[in-house]
């Protein structure tokens, strides 16, 4: 068990905990979450010991082992599964001493506990994790100095999962992984034998991998029994009992006050008054909740275009040697909301970049509307902004005509206020950098949206508020991105980029998860024979058909979410102060017209389903 009682931290002045406690039972996985500052990474550096507290105490039982992803990732002439075996350092040492021990005692000592630990068969369980974090066998033997930053926190991380500590601390695993390593990691998180503390802004594997929340707020420590969506649930619940008591006791401290104030002066009620006055002394005031500040996003709406607005006629693409992409016939209308599927190295960046305009097809034809805008968000345009300089002098220099006022409203249509409008971009945080450039790159209100992995960095607000804007945008959406709830909520349409080419995925998100975590190849369902429905339309238009259901279905999915987070909106008693009146009443107004729109897709549905149905589904 983890024991975490009345702990106190400061840095620079600024407290980070004050008498926070927690106690974490063994072999639970559990998701530490909380606003971004609040101290998360620094916990667990005092729980490592790498940092003294100031107060209070972390105990964990003897002899324990706590491990983490070390920050220098390694970059040596090893090969990955060597430097993945010898991050077990009491295997690697053993087997050190098996070739060098002449004791026979000794030797009967060390064979023994090799064979407790499993030594002979680490190599297959290190090879297995690595395969799970997207390592070929291939890539296995090859050394770590071949690979890039990025691909070494993978082996790093599968270093740490191989040794097997007693308490294991990630901080955001999958930022580095795509979805199919965040899907493994997932998987493998909840089967992992001991315990586990994870940081991350992936609901998907806050939900799927962990069995509790401990969540870091106002510098103490909650610790919540269930998943991160039973934890929101929870806490919007206690936010609303806190609320409901905290105007109770305003309406009784205004009645005492008011006798207080009315009879005070007269005799015959002076006693009644004082005593009172000691009932509003006594009296504890009750805290409102404290709001957290909302993260919107503010897309630029674009002008309509005529479909398609890009069409790919037996394309090919690459890097000037062999095409890594070929085959290519796509289409893409305006009010298409598309997520790309594939392994990694399949070439969803590379597609990605030919549609952004970033790399040149070399054969067949591309087909662009004329007045095409092309907007295009990757992880590395984040890392490529100016250290520097300020946000303020990014949009600038994009847009040298407008007031500094309005270039200003735009950083904060974006979460970027004015505390950060003129601060070097060196010294702003990882979310604060993509919201940047997430900025700059819908600045002029594109047509096509491209985004290869927006989320990374993003805390949940910040994904939420992602996935609001997007349902709301006017134009066209290709995603692609380990997490897997951005994609559920985001995309009706899905690309798998596979054996070198492009084709429409016709099973559903879900069934691409399974045939991931089953270890099989992502594959068409098999087609129906002809001859078992002779009435059946061509196979392009049930095709088709299906594409239109399963967007009815995707938009239903919106909509629904819409009302649900409108619902808990018209539930808070603060919108119906007289202050806020007005909002309550446009909030009632938006709610009546998504009750006529839900109806209106559940008809379009129903037809759809109905169209289908009669092709022979």
């Amino acid at each position: 068990m983890l024991s975490i009682r009345d702990i106190r931290y400061s840095i620079g002045g600024q407290l980070l905990f004050d008498g926070a406690s927690a106690e974490v039972p063994a072999g639970h996985k559990v998701g530490l979450v909380g606003p971004n500052g609040a101290g998360k990474t620094t916990l667990f550096r005092l729980i490592r010991g790498e940092l003294a507290l100031e107060g209070g105490e972390i105990s964990l039982p003897a002899r324990a082992r706590i491990g983490g992803v070390a920050q220098e990732v390694p970059a040596g002439p090893e090969t990955l599964l060597a430097t993945v075996l010898a991050a077990d350092t009491e295997r690697a040492g053993l087997m050190a001493e098996a070739e060098s021990a002449t004791d026979a005692h000794r030797i009967a000592e060390v064979q023994t506990r090799l064979a407790d630990i499993g030594a002979w068969s680490a190599e297959a369980r290190a090879a297995s994790i690595l395969a799970g974090l997207g390592f070929d066998a291939a890539a296995q033997a090859r050394p770590c100095a071949d690979f890039s930053g990025g691909w070494r926190m993978r082996v790093a991380l599968a270093g740490v999962l191989f040794a097997e500590p007693d308490l294991l601390l990630l901080d955001e695993p999958t930022n580095y992984l795509d979805l199919e390593g965040a899907l493994w990691l997932e998987s493998y998180l909840a089967r992992y034998p001991h315990t586990v503390i994870v940081i991350s802004h992936d609901r998907g594997l806050l939900n799927r991998a962990v069995g509790a929340i401990l969540h870091l707020d106002q510098r103490k420590l909650t610790f919540y029994q269930g998943p991160y969506d039973q934890f929101a649930r929870q806490r919007r619940e206690r936010a609303a009992q806190t609320e409901a008591e905290r105007r109770k006791q305003e309406t009784q401290r205004a009645h005492l006050q008011s006798f207080v104030d009315r009879f005070r002066a007269q005799a015959t009620k002076a006693r009644q008054a004082q005593s009172r006055l000691k009932m509003l002394e006594r009296m504890e005031p009750i805290a409102g909740a404290v709001r957290e500040r909302s993260v919107r996003f503010a897309f630029p709406a674009p002008e309509a275009l005529s479909p398609p607005i890009l069409a790919l006629d037996g394309g090919a693409v690459g890097y000037g040697g062999a095409p890594v992409l070929r085959r290519l016939n796509l289409r893409i209308d305006q009010d298409d909301r598309i997520a790309l599927l594939g392994r990694n190295g399949e070439g969803k960046s590379t597609l990605s970049k030919l549609l952004a305009g970033k790399l040149p097809l070399i054969e067949g034809r591309m087909t662009r509307a004329t007045k095409l805008r092309v907007g295009y968000f990757a992880q590395h345009q984040v890392e490529e902004l100016v250290p520097e300089d300020t946000p303020l002098q990014h949009l600038l220099r994009a847009r040298p005509g407008e007031t500094p006022a309005k270039l200003r409203a735009r950083l904060a249509g974006f979460g970027l206020m004015a505390e950060q409008a003129e601060v070097p971009v060196a010294k702003l945080s990882g979310g604060q950098k993509a919201r940047l450039s997430l900025l700059l790159a819908t600045l002029d209100a594109p047509h096509l949206l491209i985004l290869d992995e927006p989320t990374n960095h993003l805390d949940i607000e910040s994904r939420e508020a992602l996935v609001e804007a997007l349902a709301d945008y006017a134009g066209a959406v290709i995603v692609v991105s380990h997490d897997f709830h951005l994609l559920g909520l985001t995309a009706d349409r899905l690309w798998l980029v596979q054996s070198g080419t492009v084709t429409t995925y016709e099973g559903t998100l879900e069934d691409y998860r399974a045939e991931l975590l089953s270890g099989g190849a992502p594959a068409k369902p098999a087609e129906k024979p002809a001859a078992a429905a002779p009435a059946t339309a061509p196979r392009d238009r049930r095709k088709m058909l299906r594409d239109e259901v399963r967007r009815c279905e995707a938009r239903l999915e919106k909509l629904e979410e819409m009302r649900v987070k409108l619902d808990a909106r018209l539930a808070d008693p603060a919108l119906y102060t007289p202050s806020m009146l007005g909002q309550a009443k446009a909030y009632q107004m938006k709610r009546a017209e998504l009750t006529e729109g839900l109806k209106l897709a559940e008809n379009l549905w129903l037809k759809a389903q109905e169209r289908l149905e009669a092709a022979g589904g």
